[in-house]
């Protein structure tokens, strides 16, 4: 079990930006990292995801052109920057490990990742 760490959630207007970070404790190339959220009575759904090996990245329909994920290899952290938030984005996120060898795009299955954080809660009001 790798330990996940989140931080940089919060309280936002409609249109400000938040900056999600996930640290964890250690990484290995054939990784994938992902953000997931999940809103009070909806389904855990993927948000985007992020390649250690290449930084290929991956997002959720709803995210693009908003949202994006990024890797610091030094200091073992993920980030997601949101931008233009909106009411829809309220939600606890997650970061998750997917550390099965992969060579295509990131599940967007919340099962088939095996370590997961304690989650950030993001509140975004009109």
């Amino acid at each position: 079990q790798v330990h996940v760490a989140e931080s940089g959630g919060g309280l936002a207007q409609a249109g400000d930006s938040l900056r999600l970070s996930c640290e964890v404790a250690d990484w290995r190339q054939n990784w994938i990292m992902a953000w997931f959220r999940q809103a009070p009575g909806k389904e855990r759904e993927f948000v985007a995801g992020i390649s250690w090996r290449n930084a290929r990245q991956f997002y959720a329909d709803s995210v693009k052109g908003r949202f994006t994920i990024s890797r610091n290899v030094a200091t073992n952290t993920v980030y997601l920057q949101m931008n233009n938030l909106e009411p829809g984005d309220t939600a606890t996120y997650y970061c998750a490990i997917d550390e099965k060898l992969r060579s295509g795009p990131a599940d967007v299955r919340p099962d088939e990742y095996d370590d997961w954080g304690q989650g950030t809660q993001v509140i975004v009001s009109s």
